[in-house]
């Protein structure tokens, strides 16, 4: 089985334009408080009742606050067929890089 391979916001970045998809795996919450611009959010808890959402032909990029929740999604997508990675360090290294965050509040930030 391939391992899951961890990215850095950089190459997340790169991996966007290349036509990759973000998928936040987040808890509304966390979602609603801010995440990466064009992100699909699905929860973690709802990943494998929702893998008709996803496309097997596309790379998956998979992003939790820390890494730690969307490392455990990217596994799961990998044994399901799909070719995905990982967000090294999540939400909190892609505000540390200064990238830009979008909100259904008016300040958006990680929680």
């Amino acid at each position: 089985m391939t391992e899951l391979r961890n990215v850095n916001v950089v190459e997340v970045l790169e991996l966007v334009v290349g036509g990759a998809l973000v998928l936040d795996v987040r808890e509304d919450n966390e979602w609603e408080a801010g995440r990466v611009p064009d992100a699909l959010h699905i929860s973690l808890s709802e990943v494998p009742d929702r893998l008709d959402t996803l496309a097997k032909d596309r790379l998956v990029v998979c992003v939790c606050r820390s890494g730690a929740r969307s490392s455990r999604a990217g596994k799961f997508l990998l044994e399901q067929g799909f070719d995905a990675v990982n967000l090294e360090g999540g939400m909190i290294a892609w505000v540390a890089q200064g990238q830009v965050l979008v909100a259904d509040v008016d300040e958006p930030t990680i929680i």
